[in-house]
């Protein structure tokens, strides 16, 4: 009787807890800004980072986004032939500052998200560095999975989603 009662105690026990953690929620996403001191404390003087094709759309055939595997921040070769063309604009527009944004898909935590956003966005800015590109003019930011480029909830929205995209000023 006794082992009876102690099996039953551990599956209550067990029952409980996958109930509490099937019911849990998603925390809101911590503030994109507040995870990324360097795009805070940057002074970058007046005026805001703006999407290449507002400012001249032949930009967005050079400032493409660039995308990344799933649960991955390693860059492609189609990924590096774009961080090619824009280290070429860079050089030759020496005044412009470029801000990428590390995105993922809906799968993971937020908090998780934000890292391997952070993660995809510096990976981008550490190629850009070592093909001549001043770190000071290269700034990053994660925005996690809050900005979606497709809404949807299938592996072809998931690939758009996982990606860094480019703001120049």
């Amino acid at each position: 009787m006794q082992q009876t009662a102690k099996t039953l105690l551990v599956c209550l026990f067990i029952a409980a807890l996958m109930g509490s953690v099937a019911c849990s929620k998603k925390n809101p996403p911590p503030a994109a800004l507040d995870t990324n001191a360097e795009l805070q404390n940057a002074d970058l003087g007046a005026g805001e980072f703006r999407s290449p094709a507002d400012i001249d759309p032949a930009l967005a055939a050079i400032f493409k986004n660039i995308l990344f595997n799933y649960d991955e921040f390693s860059l492609t070769p189609q990924a590096r032939a774009i961080l090619d063309g824009i280290a070429g604009w860079l050089k030759n527009n020496p005044a412009k500052l470029v801000l990428i944004e590390g995105h993922c898909d809906e799968r993971g935590t937020n908090e998780y998200n934000l890292a391997l956003g952070d993660r995809r966005a510096n990976s981008a800015k550490t190629y850009l560095t070592q093909l001549g590109i001043d770190g000071a003019r290269i700034y990053t930011i994660s925005y996690g999975e809050e900005r979606p480029l497709d809404p949807g909830h299938s592996e072809a929205a998931w690939v758009k989603n996982r990606r860094g995209e480019f703001k120049i000023k």
